[in-house]
């Protein structure tokens, strides 16, 4: 079957739809560029489409390579058969390649090969025909094998290398090993011991200390676990098969005649190969295809949370103090104006070991009184909890309303000490880097996140434990798309950022910078041509992902690309439209007038094609809309809440800060996130957290538990029995 009818049967798709994607991709189309302005070729394929297909696509073309070198590796051998070539033609997986090719592949010295250099192959060969009888007793046959020079002393040590040659035979056929790895996903179980409980790290493996689940039911985040703690040597992990039922499967295969005098000698074989060669193997490749699979599934759950944080609301128009909490070092504080400018910094000590409340508070509401501070946002890192109660009462003397949030401060130390962190703040030190990116990532969660390499944004899953290439190609790819489909300003962001936005890379992001020192602010998207290491292809790839706001152009302030203004054009002069009006605040009437007119009726005059034309008409309706503005808000308090504040069946509302395999973590207002347990989210059966909450979601949680002790709260959103 050809990799594009694969793709299409696999992602539910015409093949002709995946022949002409595959045929962007190919030109050099990056993926945001296709989603959002190619898709009337397409048929209207998201990124999170394009990326699957893009990520099979690689994957099926390396299957591809590899299947011609195995062939022109065993024709040079002079052994490749019609049969072989079809069995590597039928294969899908790189694992059946690497099983037919095992025969063939050349090899350390193994028991087998010094069989056959003793001569002992035409003994394997007489076994292995299984006759219904022989001239005369094998031991007989094999005593003519005798050859001291070469090492064969008896007839026994003679059937020992044919039994040897015999198991090797068994052990690299492809289609017994296919049916003793389905039969392993099938019956096999994990297990799992503490190698000592006294060990360090071994608390944190106690759930493990006597595990045992069967493999066809072992979740993902259990595997990585597993994983995690044997590599710690916490743990000692192995997989268990029925080997009765094993050599039974196995030996129906092997044997086609249970009346031949070698049987015993074949079930010896069958049991040599299983044992020694077939089952190490099988344990090794089923482990780690559980490992490829739950890797897989926790990058899908890293991803979808960084996305939805990515694209989280950003709080516009505010002036926010950013509150980096510490104990000895003191807290650092940044005003950071609506612009995202530095105003101010401060270092304050109201935790211990120095307890400076009053002078902290002073500092504090001078700040406030002094830049308009509206919100603080308090990093959710060590001291957080008591800065929390500091600033909650700070706030009731503030001169003005002003409110409080716990931001997520994960990754802002990574920044704090990156060269990037240093070229932007080269006079600060890092924890006054760590307050400035605390303010900045509540006004603008996307311009801030994108400084910070995406495994240490803190929204995954055992993601230190993943393929790290694997998991940065991927983490890029939602990172990319979050960037450009929101969009930004060409005159005011940062070359980080525009470094993610399609056909733009680092040097060329530096140099749109550059060129904006040096000239002043781009009056339009076309002006981008001027600039050195942005050609035609990159122009085109980029420009509609690019935000000239009042600018020359109205249009340079939307989601239309330069290709299409002559058809944004025509569309305003179809109703008797200008771009004045579309700059006056948008034009809201315009889809009810298209649909009224007709929509394939004016695609046809306009000669473009619907999806095309409803994009223009979203744009032309709102420019400059920023599509995050329909995320939830962030939750502002002005009181603070203690574990000793929470009782069983307080109702809550809260912000979800992440999403796992086996719930969701929400931020309550308290210290510590509770627990949203997946068999808590509702009153219905939910199989996958992801369907019912997503990262930055504010819901409303009722206390289930309150463990002071450990400090763990568990939520709740079940309807309460007696309601």
């Amino acid at each position: 079957m050809e990799i594009n009818q694969i793709l299409a049967e696999e992602l539910g798709l015409r093949e002709e739809q995946v022949e002409k994607t595959v045929a962007l991709m190919d030109e050099g189309n990056t993926i945001p560029f296709i989603a959002r302005y190619r898709k009337e070729v397409t048929g209207s394929l998201d990124d999170v489409t394009l990326r699957k297909l893009e990520d099979r696509l690689t994957y099926l073309r390396k299957l591809d390579e590899r299947r011609e070198e195995i062939s022109s590796a065993i024709e040079n051998q002079g052994k490749l058969t019609e049969e072989i070539s079809a069995a590597l033609a039928r294969a899908t997986t790189l694992v059946e390649l690497e099983d037919i090719y095992r025969p063939y592949k050349q090899k350390r010295r193994t028991r087998a090969s010094v069989a056959r250099e003793r001569g002992l192959a035409p003994l394997a060969e007489l076994i292995a025909a299984q006759a219904d009888s022989y001239p005369r007793p094998i031991e007989e046959e094999a005593a003519q094998y005798i050859d001291e020079e070469k090492g064969v002393s008896t007839a026994a040590d003679a059937l020992a290398g044919a039994s040897d040659i015999l198991a090797e035979e068994i052990s690299d056929n492809a289609e017994y090993r296919k049916m003793l790895r389905e039969f392993a996903f099938e019956a096999g179980v994990l297990e799992a011991k503490l190698v000592e409980e006294e060990k360090e790290n071994s608390k944190i493996y106690a759930d493990y200390a006597d595990y045992r689940e069967e493999v066809r039911t072992v979740k993902g985040h259990r595997i990585l676990a597993l994983t995690r703690g044997e590599r710690e040597e916490c743990l000692k992990v192995s997989m268990t098969l029925d080997r009765d039922a094993a050599l039974a499967r196995l030996g129906s295969r092997v044997i086609t005649n249970k009346k031949t005098p070698v049987l015993a000698l074949l079930l010896a074989a069958i049991e040599d190969s299983y044992d020694r060669l077939i089952f190490p193997s099988l344990e090794r490749e089923v482990r780690a295809e559980l490992f490829d699979r739950a890797s897989e599934g926790a990058l899908k759950v890293f991803s979808d949370n960084l996305r939805n944080l990515l694209l989280a609301a950003p709080l516009h128009g505010k002036t926010v103090l950013g509150y980096d909490p510490g104990y000895r070092t003191g807290c650092k504080l940044a005003v950071v104006d609506k612009t995202g400018k530095v105003l101010d910094t401060a270092v304050i000590y109201p935790t211990k070991p120095r307890e400076e409340t009053e002078k902290s508070k002073k500092t504090v509401l001078r700040l406030i009184a002094a830049y308009g501070v509206d919100v603080v946002a308090i990093g959710n890192g060590t001291a957080s909890r008591e800065s929390e109660a500091f600033i909650a009462d700070t706030l009731r003397d503030a001169p003005r309303p002003v409110a409080y949030t716990i931001v997520s401060e994960a990754g802002a130390s990574v920044y704090s000490a990156s060269p990037l962190g240093a070229e932007e703040f080269p006079d600060f030190d890092v924890t006054e880097r760590s307050a400035v990116s605390i303010a900045r990532r509540l006004q603008d969660p996307l311009a801030e996140l994108v400084k910070i390499d995406p495994k240490a944004i803190g929204v995954g899953q055992y993601q230190h434990d993943m393929k790290q290439n694997r998991l940065t190609e991927a983490l890029d790819g939602v990172v990319e798309d979050c960037v450009n489909s929101v969009g930004v300003d060409v005159n005011t962001a940062s070359y980080s950022l525009l470094s993610h936005i399609a056909g733009i890379n680092a040097a060329a992001a530096k140099s749109i910078v550059a060129y904006r020192e040096a000239h002043g602010e781009f009056r339009s998207r076309a002006a981008l041509l001027k600039v050195p290491k942005i050609g035609e292809r990159a122009y085109q790839q980029c420009a509609g992902f690019l935000r000239v706001v009042g600018g020359d152009e109205i249009l340079d302030n939307t989601g239309v690309h330069p290709e299409s203004y002559p058809v944004a054009a025509a569309l305003l002069r179809e109703f008797s439209l200008t771009e004045e009006d579309v700059r006056q605040g948008g034009l809201g009437s315009l889809r009810a007038l298209v649909m009224a007119r007709g929509v394939g009726k004016l695609c046809r005059k306009l000669d473009c094609g619907e999806p095309t034309l409803l994009d223009i008409v979203s744009e032309l309706e709102k420019p400059g809309r920023d599509i995050r503005d329909s995320a939830p808000a962030p939750v502002l308090r002005t009181d603070v809440l203690t574990l000793d504040d929470l009782e069983e069946g307080m109702l809550l509302r809260g912000t979800v800060r992440n999403v796992v395999d086996f719930g969701a973590f929400v931020d309550i207002g308290v210290h510590d996130d509770g627990l949203l347990h997946v068999s808590e989210m509702s009153d219905r059966f939910v199989k996958n957290p992801a369907e019912v909450v997503k990262v930055g979601d504010v819901i409303e949680v009722r206390i289930k538990g309150v463990d002071k002790k450990r400090g763990r709260i568990s939520l709740t959103c079940k309807t309460p029995k007696n309601a």
